[in-house]
């Protein structure tokens, strides 16, 4: 049986709703970049205290998993939330969590890829990838409004220096805004 049957299959003994979502979901156009790793619920909270998240933002988590932090920016602040995830499995779990979480009409997750995909109305941007892939995002991420808060969970911009940088537990957090033009 393909993986997303199976996604589908499994969500439909949880939820009708979750299973035509899951059915519906695409497989990704190619390969995740990185393994999931999810993010602890205490460097989240530091996260978007690092971005100061605020009621009125628009926050984008690129390569979201399972919707942790969009879903925890909502019941923080009353702020629009996108999820970007390219691998479906992760996908359908954050479109569970989110419903379990009762969050649903305030989290979108969008199952695309984030080199391609639109976010240019972030005010907040966050990830937790890899310094190559963040150096990849970065011309991307360069051009959108100034003043824009970019927190990244572990990994660098190549030379561009961070504002700050925290240490929760262990993990390193970093924050950039993006400059003006």
């Amino acid at each position: 049986m393909k993986p997303l049957m199976l996604i589908a299959l499994l969500a439909a003994a949880a939820s009708p709703a979750v299973a035509q979502t899951a059915a519906t979901q695409a497989a990704p156009s190619r390969t995740p970049d990185v393994i999931y790793v999810p993010t602890p619920p205490e460097v989240v909270s530091a996260m978007l205290d690092l971005a100061e998240l605020k009621d009125g933002d628009v926050l984008y988590d690129l390569g979201s998993g399972d919707g942790r932090i969009p879903i925890a920016a909502v019941k923080r602040n009353r702020v629009k939330a996108t999820g970007i995830d390219i691998d479906p499995e992760r996908i359908a779990e954050a479109q569970a969590n989110v419903k379990a979480q009762g969050v649903e009409g305030k989290v979108t997750i969008k199952q695309d890829d984030i080199f391609t995909t639109d976010f240019s109305d972030a005010s907040v941007v966050t990830l937790y990838l890899l310094d190559s892939l963040n150096e990849k995002l970065r011309p991307r991420l360069m051009q959108l409004k100034p003043g824009t808060r970019i927190v990244s969970h572990a990994f660098r911009m190549g030379d561009w220096e961070p504002e700050a940088e925290r240490d929760i537990d262990g993990r390193r957090i970093y924050l950039w805004r993006v400059p003006a033009r």
